[in-house]
């Protein structure tokens, strides 16, 4: 993984090892000895992974490492792992206008207020998002609902019509897909 960071905090010993490791690992290794140090090297780096013996407060990304011994390929291993997850979590989610929206947990939020979505509706607003003009019900049927374009159904414009009023009941926003003459757009 490009860019990683592994912040070893009060474990010298286990500093050294890993450092006599670096060539076959691919991360950088960084040893942290006080908590100030801690958080001014987290604020600094933005993937990261902090290897503890035990928990620590407001300190995402953290493998805690209470059990000795344990081999260093096991020990490679959970870090690669959380460095994963890190990295999952991070392209799961996206900014559109002033919400966020979790393709995990399928949620938009805004302001701390969370809307549940179908895989449809996420899928229809990452689409429409993307596009920086109005998206025909034709393109929508063919490329988010993969419907052939000579079949009559008005799916897409059920399912935009109760998107739209989730949205409104949910933030009172009127205007998150606009409809225009040509089709609907996210601006």
């Amino acid at each position: 993984m490009n860019n990683a960071n592994l912040i070893i905090y009060k474990q010298p010993s286990l500093y050294k090892i890993l450092n006599e490791l670096d060539q076959d690992i691919n991360f950088q290794i960084i040893d942290v000895q006080n908590g100030e140090d801690l958080k001014k090297k987290m604020g600094l780096l933005d993937n990261h992974v902090v290897i503890a013996r035990k928990k620590i407060s407001d300190v995402t990304n953290l493998l805690i490492l209470d059990s000795y011994p344990i081999k260093i390929q096991k020990l490679l291993e959970h870090i690669n792992i959380e460095f994963m997850k890190q990295h999952f979590n991070n392209y799961s989610k996206i900014k559109i206008n002033n919400y966020s929206i979790d393709l995990n947990s399928r949620e938009i939020s805004f302001n701390d207020i969370k809307l549940k979505l179908t895989e449809k509706e996420v899928n229809t607003i990452v689409y429409l998002s993307k596009k920086n003009v109005p998206v025909t019900i034709e393109e929508l049927e063919k490329n988010v609902w993969l419907y052939q374009s000579d079949i009559e159904t008005h799916t897409v414009e059920t399912h935009i019509y109760r998107l739209r009023q989730k949205i409104l009941k949910t933030f009172k926003d009127e205007t998150f897909i606009l409809s225009k003459k040509n089709g609907y757009q996210i601006k």
